[in-house]
């Protein structure tokens, strides 16, 4: 089933140590199927050299494994919930990469400091609340907290994106981690000026519709 969706989720899975964003079997990434409604993520607590598609779980948006031998991850729940309530979003990833989680640790979003946080995320990546793991509040926090943002920190534990397919909620936590560790380095000489908000929207306006081919 979804045979595919699996081949993605799997490959993008293996994306998160190449870019540094995960350690041993922390992290996770899911895309929706449009068609079914169904989402493939990855089995709990399984390293990431021995993913294969074929372990890849299917669920339904209430959390029912249709198709897979072992359990989903530990953050089905939250994903789910994201899922049920963003119907624009088709791909989800968790990290706990290092400068992004730093800033969550004192609960600080990151400013717009940058042009490619303008470009990338179109505003401040905003930092959400506490909550605990393995039910829908992590989810619910994601939800009321990320605004018009494709990322988001969550206080004391990590990062969370989104986007329209799993590739794009993907190329989401790369940059999250990539601007955080040049926010933090800036502060280490001094304390950034935050782009004025015109020259935010105009800047993220040329890339959505002017970068690339």
């Amino acid at each position: 089933m979804l045979e595919a969706l699996r081949e993605e989720i799997c490959q993008l899975h293996l994306e998160l140590p190449k870019w540094g964003l995960v350690t041993w079997t922390s992290g996770n990434v899911s895309g929706r199927d449009r068609q079914t409604g169904y989402v493939v993520i990855k089995p709990s607590g399984v390293r990431y050299e021995g993913l294969r598609p074929e372990l890849m779980v299917v669920v339904d948006l209430e959390g029912r494994v249709i198709e897979g031998e072992l359990k989903p991850s530990s953050d089905t729940a939250s994903h789910l919930y994201i899922y049920r309530h963003r119907p624009d979003v088709g791909g989800i990833v968790h990290t706990h990469s290092p400068y992004a989680t730093a800033f969550a640790a004192v609960g600080q979003p990151i400013p717009v400091y940058l042009t490619a946080i303008a470009d990338e995320f179109g505003c401040a990546i905003p930092c959400g609340g506490f909550a605990l793991i393995g039910g829908e509040e992590i989810g619910r926090e994601v939800v009321e907290n990320i605004g018009d943002s494709p990322a988001i920190l969550l206080k004391q534990h990590g990062v969370f994106t989104i986007g329209p397919d799993p590739t794009a909620a993907v190329k989401a936590a790369v940059m999250v981690e990539d601007v955080a560790r040049t926010v933090f380095l800036a502060r280490q000489l001094g304390e950034p000026e935050v782009i004025p908000e015109e020259a935010v929207r105009k800047l993220r306006r040329r890339y959505a519709e002017e970068y690339g081919q």
